[in-house]
């Protein structure tokens, strides 16, 4: 089920709302269910997802939080994005 028929489905099952079977109605409200929960996700090759999960166990972030991350990072390195500055008052290590 695609999105956009999804979507017309559903605003036809609203329209005829009288006319809908309990089991049409609960087939469709679980697939639009399911398609919003799953809308923000990116599907990776089998190699990057894997890479992810190491990450993700490594930060200790979700997968969704790793993709944010990486891809801020990137964006800051290639100037797309300013670069988020260091606190005067923060601890470093090394020295200048």
């Amino acid at each position: 089920m695609t999105s956009p028929g999804s979507v017309a489905l559903l605003e036809n099952a609203a329209n005829r709302i009288a006319d809908m079977s309990r089991a049409d109605l609960q087939i469709m409200l679980r697939r639009a269910a399911l398609l919003l929960r799953n809308s923000g996700s990116i599907a990776f090759d089998d190699d990057v997802e894997e890479a992810l999960r190491d990450l993700s166990g490594d930060f200790g972030k979700t997968r969704n939080d790793t993709v944010r991350f990486i891809v801020r990072e990137w964006m800051e390195k290639n100037t797309y994005l300013p670069v988020h500055e260091l606190d005067e008052d923060g601890d470093v290590d090394g020295s200048a």
